[in-house]
């Protein structure tokens, strides 16, 4: 995407030195095709303020939602781009997009974390990874920059407008590293409420398929929340991982109807996901200290 909202992907791409800014507010997609494209690396920031958006790198499979004009809901999201990889849009919204895409060459990134004798080691972990990731709920405050580069004053144009828009993405990368350091450092434990409203999003849809095949690149598809994140905000809000929640949940399942309609308790292995009875029995013991049939009715 370029400054005014056309695509900066070139498919032989040349990195470049400097930070791009960009800005769209109307089109509900960032190119019309399905095409790979290549990207080179480079550090990410979108903030997004409506729309949404999904696109996948390297196989990895990115959902950022941010509402629409009704309901809006405005979300960073931050990528590293570690190395050379493909890109794919996945256009399946048609929901106008009003958002701002700061991109720095990974170079560029590194000369400034370097230079620095006592950098923060939570920014040294996020670009020591490929396709890192993290987002959280933007302020009134960064919205408003976002907001200022996306109708700039009408009096600006040329170079003006550049440094205009520099100026404020500088804010803007400021802002959003800073709550990445503070999000670990000032609250280990305490998910942000964008974590939270993630975390409990996934609950409900496992909660209202949980007898059903799911695995997280479906839930990942259905919610609209990547698998990465799926993960991490769930593990951080709920305090255990998606596949052993949905074990637990497929277990209560299974022995509320053991002790409601006394169903055999090979078909309870089946409401729990186990192939084997055994398997099952097993599991269950060691959740309830019982075996199924002394729950059975």
């Amino acid at each position: 995407m370029q400054e005014g909202g056309v695509l900066n992907i070139r498919i032989k791409p040349e990195v470049p030195q400097h930070l791009f800014v960009g800005a769209m507010d109307g089109p509900a997609s960032c190119t019309p095709d399905d095409n790979l494209y290549d990207v080179w690396p480079k550090f990410l920031i979108m903030v997004l303020l409506q729309g949404r958006q999904h696109f996948v790198m390297d196989g990895e499979h990115f959902r950022i939602d941010a509402g629409d004009a009704a309901n809006p809901e405005p979300t960073v999201f931050m990528l590293n781009v570690g190395r050379d990889c493909k890109l794919q849009f996945v256009n399946e919204s048609t929901t106008p997009l009003r958002k701002v895409m700061i991109s720095a060459p990974l170079p560029w990134v590194d000369r400034l974390i370097r230079s620095q004798p006592t950098s923060m080691p939570k920014l040294r972990a996020f670009f020591a990874r490929h396709l890192a990731e993290f987002s959280f709920a933007p302020n009134r405050h960064l919205i408003q920059i976002a907001e200022h580069i996306l109708k700039p004053p009408g009096t600006m144009a040329g170079e003006l407008l550049t440094l205009y828009r520099n100026s404020h993405a500088f804010d803007i990368m400021c802002q959003a590293c800073s709550v990445l350091v503070e999000a670990d450092a000032t609250e280990p434990h305490q998910p942000t409420a964008l974590s939270r409203r993630q975390g409990e999003k996934v609950r409900d849809y496992i909660l209202a398929h949980v007898c059903e095949d799911l695995t997280l690149d479906r839930i990942a598809r259905d919610v609209g929340i990547s698998t990465s994140s799926i993960q991490r905000h769930f593990k951080e809000h709920f305090g255990t991982t998606v596949s052993d929640f949905i074990r637990q949940e497929r277990l209560e399942t299974a022995r509320a109807a053991l002790e409601r309609d006394g169903i055999p308790i090979s078909q309870a292995a089946y409401l729990a996901g186990y192939r084997n009875p055994s398997s099952f029995t097993t599991a269950f013991k060691k959740a309830y200290g019982v075996t199924p049939k002394h729950r059975r009715a």
